[in-house]
């Protein structure tokens, strides 16, 4: 636990059977209390390797809800597990989850209710595996978002965030 409260790290899951037992082990599992997988109708076995690595909490969408869907089923269930704060994390090994810590404290502190990880200032976007053209467009993207409403964000489309409960409840 952090400072008294209770970590839950979501792993939003599409096709993410070769990659889930890597990013896993790096959770530290030491400061959080419970890893939720929610796999949105993989074509994969990411639910029984899941299984297979110990992960308690699985969901499996019997239908493709897309991004926005799994999200919300991720962040529900942390909320149901009484999460204090959550983790969203995506397990395709592009974050590195050694951040948790960092991020936990940041909300836990008190000094932020959201945190965004990057995978673009880390340099693990093209190092995971994002390929070029992903690479390009989301670029492009957050360079216009950040023109168009003044700020200067590395990544608008990040897979790693970290909320406060309160943040999620009131969303």
């Amino acid at each position: 636990m952090v400072k008294g409260k209770k970590v839950v790290v979501v792993l939003p899951a599409y096709n993410a059977e070769k990659t889930l037992k890597r990013t896993y082990d790096e959770i530290p599992l030491d400061i959080v209390d419970e890893v939720v997988l929610v796999d949105d109708c993989s074509k994969d076995n990411t639910c029984e390797e899941g299984r297979r690595i110990g992960i308690k909490h699985i969901i499996r969408h019997e239908n493709n809800l897309g991004y926005g869907g799994n999200q919300k089923t991720c962040y529900n269930k942390a909320l149901e597990l009484g999460a204090d704060i959550v983790i969203m994390l995506h397990p395709d090994y592009q974050y590195t989850p050694q951040l948790i810590p960092t991020m936990c404290e940041l909300i836990a502190s008190g000094l932020y209710p959201a945190v965004l990880g990057s995978r673009i200032l880390g340099k693990g976007a093209l190092k995971g595996g994002m390929p070029l053209y992903k690479y390009f467009f989301n670029r492009f993207l957050t360079l216009s978002q950040n023109i168009l409403i003044n700020q200067k964000l590395s990544e608008y489309h990040t897979g790693y965030r970290a909320f406060s409960a309160e943040v999620l409840r009131k969303i």
